[in-house]
């Protein structure tokens, strides 16, 4: 992957049951879901196993530009699933976006 390029991470806690077919389902349809945006690449499911933090999952993906990531964002796929699911099946999230820096000394 060449030029810029933006790691898009989200780690987070769902309101369902640890190990509950709730929980499992909504990793699925993110996975299914969002990895269907064009612009998306990469897309990976995480277990948090930090003792350091309370999060629980974390989900990843990369975009080739600035464009494809405003495009993501803005695509009715992400809008729909952040309206219907996240919105009210997610209990706390923290979002980083990494820009890769080339420069490191």
């Amino acid at each position: 992957m060449s030029g810029v390029w933006i790691q898009h991470s989200v780690i987070f806690s769902l309101k369902h049951a640890e190990g509950s077919d709730e929980e499992q389902r909504f990793l699925e349809d993110g996975r299914t879901i969002l990895s269907a945006i064009p612009a998306v690449r990469d897309f990976q499911v995480y277990l948090q196993v930090s003792p350091k933090n309370d999060y629980r999952f974390g989900f990843s993906m990369v975009f080739e530009s600035n464009e494809d990531y405003e495009a993501y964002n803005a695509h009715p796929l992400h809008v729909k699933f952040v309206e219907e699911r996240w919105v009210t099946e997610v209990e706390k999230f923290l979002e980083i976006d990494y820009q890769k820096h080339v420069t490191v000394v």
